[in-house]
């Protein structure tokens, strides 16, 4: 049987229990109220790499995570990543099954399949505040993540459609000062009115 729409995953990824870490459960929740076009899979796995590692097993084209990650720029800079994926080395110890560092779950789901892993892009926000494993419990987001969070939904509202009518396809780029990383892009930031709710 030949497939022949394109699959696409957007994921959620981070603890909402941990300040600026919650900034990609934010968005899949801001997405309820401007659903991406229909077929896209999207969900919140929060903290759960075995369940986001088992799903990036189910046959996408494309996954995109949404997660904070610092890079280095100002607070809520949004930036567009494309990992190295996962080395195919045999011998080592198989990664590990918890937590939601990304890499890491991209080196568990390609221990776990034999089939090759849907192409891999983050949507990154730089936090604010992120507490470690070892501070106290830190609910809510700060403003400037605050703010990311329509500016990803917009976001994702451009990048989606372009990844559905070509997987391969990296989308131009509209603010480059906010990454000199040449192993990330911005993601495209449409002006006010010029995004299509679809």
């Amino acid at each position: 049987m030949t497939r022949s729409a394109t699959r696409l995953l957007v994921a959620g990824v981070g603890n909402i229990f941990l300040a600026d870490d919650a900034f990609g459960p934010e968005v899949i929740q801001a997405l309820e109220g401007r659903p991406l076009p229909p077929g896209v899979r999207v969900r919140d796995f929060g903290i759960r790499g075995l369940d986001l590692a088992y799903e990036l097993l189910d046959g996408y084209d494309t996954a995109v995570l949404v997660d904070a990650a610092a890079r280095g720029h100002r607070p809520g800079t949004l930036s567009l990543i494309e990992p190295e994926p996962p080395g195919g080395g045999t011998g080592a110890a198989p990664p590990e099954a918890h937590g939601m560092d990304p890499a890491k779950v991209l080196a568990l789901a390609a221990h776990l399949g034999d089939e090759p892993l849907p192409r891999v892009l983050v949507l990154a926000c730089e936090p604010e505040v992120r507490p470690h494993g070892d501070e106290d419990i830190t609910p809510g987001i700060s403003a400037p993540v605050r703010e990311a969070v329509d500016r990803a939904v917009a976001a994702l509202h451009t990048l989606v459609p372009a990844l559905l009518a070509d997987p391969a396809a990296m989308p131009s780029l509209s603010r480059p000062d906010e990454s000199t990383d040449p192993s990330a892009a911005e993601v495209p930031l449409p002006v006010a009115g010029g995004v299509d709710d679809r």
